[in-house]
């Protein structure tokens, strides 16, 4: 295969055009991504059962990114933005799937899995396999894909538009770290109860650290763009930003905060995504 990929890197680089070829040896690559995430999703669902927590899941989300990456990298002949792609991917996952680590130590299973988990009765198992693992596996997989095809690309690359989705990534990276950062250092501080978090990037927006992640994925879509990538990939961070901001992250953490009075009055005057100023 990596002589194939050469090929068509010699002759997409003399042409400048997009080839046929390079979609075929995309899904390709792809396609040995996503057996990897099956294995690796069916590996993490049995140490579910292990532990008997299925909050490894979330542990396990940043991971199975960088993993998926690598899986496309080491199919594949390597350039400067192949390796970017592989880096940024590596450095958000890797401390995304960290921070959940360390939260989640000596705590019991998120209350989201408790419930399905005396929701689901006898069927439990069978459900955690495919509507929380199975299911966070084709998601991962819709996600990543710009970042296949990044690394698997054989198209030259346009710096102006490469240097747009670094720069859209890097700002996405930042609001999703010291939003995470924020938060630990309100907690830290020993609140009074009920109290919320309204600081730094708090002020602006009530989930800094969403925001932030459905917005590096915009990068990685406009990064995989500067090297020929069909449009059609924008279902990639349209994925993840309809994910976050309408389906687990936001509408969740809404519904389970709007019980406290001190957020009822936060949430009139704080943008719920998209960061804004502060309403008086």
């Amino acid at each position: 295969m990596n002589i194939h990929c050469r090929a068509l890197y010699y002759e997409a680089k003399h042409n400048g055009v997009l080839l046929p070829g390079m979609i075929e040896y995309y899904f390709t690559i792809f396609g040995l991504v996503a057996l990897t995430v099956f294995v690796y999703m069916t590996g993490l669902f049995a140490l579910a059962i292990v532990l008997k927590n299925n909050s490894i899941a979330d542990v396990g989300w940043g991971a199975g990114f960088v993993i998926a990456a690598w899986a496309a990298w080491v199919q594949t002949p390597h350039d400067l933005v192949s390796n970017t792609a592989l880096v940024m991917v590596a450095l958000w996952g890797g401390r995304l799937s960290w921070h959940i680590l360390r939260r989640n130590a000596g705590k019991p299973e998120d209350w989201r899995y408790a419930q399905w988990r005396e929701d689901w009765g006898r069927w439990f198992y069978l459900r955690s396999y495919l509507q929380v693992f199975m299911l966070q596996g084709f998601l991962l997989l819709l996600i990543v894909a710009p970042v296949i095809w990044i690394i698997s690309s054989a198209f030259p690359i346009n710096s102006l538009l490469a240097r747009t989705g670094i720069l859209i990534w890097i700002i996405g990276f930042g609001f999703e770290v010291i939003g995470d950062l924020q938060l630990k250092n309100f907690l830290a501080s020993q609140p009074k109860p009920g109290q919320v978090c309204d600081v730094g990037l708090w002020q602006y927006t009530r989930h800094p650290n969403y925001f932030g992640e459905a917005t590096l994925w915009w990068g990685m879509f406009v990064l995989a763009l500067s090297v020929g990538a069909p449009l059609w990939l924008i279902f990639a961070p349209i994925t993840i930003t309809v994910l976050v901001r309408y389906v687990s992250g936001v509408p969740l953490l809404e519904k389970k905060m709007m019980q406290n009075p001190a957020f009822q009055k936060y949430a009139k005057r704080t943008s719920i995504f998209f960061p804004l100023p502060p309403k008086s």
